[in-house]
């Protein structure tokens, strides 16, 4: 018996006035524009300017939005069998994140290459600003009330609704907040970046590939619990294989990759002064001894006469 709960909302959708909006298109909205401000405060910050950060911002989200549907829908195709139509109904949920950052990163690599910006420093101005994004779009997944967790009694369990519950679960009344656990992975995962970028001195590109690795650990564990429909590669959850994917490339790059572009400094190095390490070349004639006196009348030079 649950004694304490966390119930779900009664409607997947907010009314202002005599305006209905869909609550997880919302979520994602805000989460997106929390993710382009943090972005474009660090990029600035890294000496860009205003309208280069808000050009990338633009065709990350497009990009992004493409890419996460797609992903989507291959790694869920059956759910899409028969009903294609409804690939294009984003609103009633059904994003992957790792798609989205794919494409995204696809996308804005070949734009940074027409600008000549190094793309680690694009990377990592995104790396804390993505998962704040991420947290505050799982929400979404609260008023759809989908993707949460097997069973429990848990004092933070989830309430679902009988429609919502897959059928093997219809007598049991309370799951993990899968959406929850992520939110709050999510959140950490920000501050223990922001924190990195500050603490250490870090080659260009790692603290996305600590993103990376720090995202596909927490994904990973909540995979596990996940109960929800989803496509299966030898008997095992198609986001699960991709996570250990991403989980030994992102260990491998941080621990063995050559580390951004050659000519870009990390963020905390400061450029060093020249003159500190130029060395004056020593005469081959030596220095007069300071109590020796100098004498003053002119050296005689070889001087050629002309006639």
């Amino acid at each position: 018996m649950t004694l304490m709960s966390i119930p779900s909302p009664g409607s997947d959708s907010l009314n202002i006035g005599s305006l209905e909006l869909r609550a997880y298109g919302l979520m994602i909205a805000l989460g997106v524009l929390a993710a382009a401000w943090l972005f474009h405060r660090r990029f600035v910050q890294r000496g860009h300017s205003p309208e280069l950060a808000g050009s990338i911002t633009v065709w990350a989200v497009i990009a992004g939005l493409i890419g996460s549907r797609i992903y989507h829908v291959i790694t869920d195709w059956k759910t899409y069998q028969g009903n294609w139509g409804e690939v294009w109904q984003i609103w009633e949920g059904g994003l992957g994140i790792t798609g989205g950052v794919v494409a995204a990163a696809a996308v804005i690599w070949v734009y940074a290459r027409q600008k000549g910006i190094p793309m680690s420093k694009i990377a990592d101005s995104a790396a804390p600003a993505l998962p704040l994004g991420q947290a505050i779009g799982r929400w979404g997944n609260w008023f759809n009330q989908e993707l949460y967790g097997r069973p429990t009694d848990l004092p933070w369990a989830l309430e679902i609704d009988p429609e919502n519950r897959r059928f093997q679960y219809l007598n049991d009344e309370t799951f993990h907040p899968t959406f929850l656990y992520e939110c709050i992975w999510n959140l950490a995962l920000v501050g223990a970046l922001l924190w990195a970028g500050k603490r250490f001195t870090l080659k260009p590109g790692r603290l996305f590939g600590l993103y990376v690795l720090g995202y596909s650990l927490g994904r990973l564990w909540i995979e596990f619990i996940r109960v929800d429909y989803a496509s299966e590669l030898a008997g095992v959850r198609v986001n699960i294989w991709v996570m250990l994917a991403l989980i030994l490339g992102s260990a491998a790059y941080l621990l063995y990759g050559r580390g951004g572009d050659s000519d870009e400094q990390s963020e905390e190095e400061a450029p060093e002064d020249p003159s500190s390490d130029e060395l004056t070349p020593e005469s081959d004639e030596p220095t007069p001894d300071a109590d020796e006196p100098v004498s003053d009348e002119p050296v005689a030079e070889n001087v050629s006469l002309e006639t």
